[in-house]
């Protein structure tokens, strides 16, 4: 929302506002219906609890079945929410949700770097108190879906200029020493420092492809 109370409608993390060029943010939020067998009550509510929802009802239908309401932020959901449901309930559970409207939120624009170049596809938006675990996260599995080159690829997560996380694709190497026996130190040296150099001239013009199946499961 704007200040002087425009509301504007953000579908690309790349048109996110600066947050001196408004008043608040808004999320959109869903109010979820939950079915499930009583004993996976437990494992269900932590699940929530760890997407940010909100607990509006609790009801239960039978000796064995319980039906939970949650108001859910919808970026919550999206992506695994019902996957990992099945998952921990074993199958049994079911989940339904109708549009709640929208909540105020302190979210803020990250970044995905590759060796310092913004990859806009990975750009997303986030919780500013998760800003930092979602950034590690989402480096970690790009760090496990990107094949090894034949240069270093620096990962970073990024807030603005300040880099909240790191990680490193170790370059293939090629043992430029193999041929040499003995000798003089300082030809191995230079054999190093030359092929050092030319890793570095590779990294700076490389290419980094990610796979495309990479960014669905990076953003889970």
């Amino acid at each position: 929302q704007e200040h002087g109370g425009k509301e504007i409608t953000i579908v690309n993390p790349a048109q996110f506002p600066d947050k001196a060029a408004v008043s608040e943010y808004l999320e959109p939020v869903v109010l979820g219906t939950i079915l499930a067998p009583d004993s996976y009550t437990g494992k269900i509510m932590s699940m929530c609890l760890s997407r940010r929802a909100i607990q509006k009802n609790i009801v239960y239908i039978d000796d064995q079945r319980v039906m939970m309401k949650y108001l859910f932020p919808l970026n919550e959901i999206v992506v695994d929410f019902y996957d990992q449901l099945k998952s921990l309930s074993s199958g049994y559970a079911s989940f339904d949700y109708e549009n709640a409207g929208y909540q105020t939120a302190e979210l803020i624009k990250m970044d995905i770097l590759l060796n310092g170049k913004p990859v806009e596809e990975l750009a997303t938006i986030v919780q500013r108190d998760r800003a930092y675990s979602t950034g590690k996260s989402m480096c970690e599995r790009l760090k496990d879906a990107i094949p090894r080159q034949m240069f270093e690829i620096a990962i970073q997560a990024a807030i603005g200029s300040k880099i909240i996380a790191r990680e490193t694709i170790k370059a293939y190497r090629n043992n430029v020493l193999a041929k040499c026996y003995g000798g003089d130190i300082t030809r191995k040296m230079k054999l190093l420092k030359k092929q050092a150099e030319g890793k570095k001239k590779m990294r700076l013009i490389g290419r980094v492809e990610v796979p495309k199946d990479a960014f669905i499961n990076v953003l889970k």
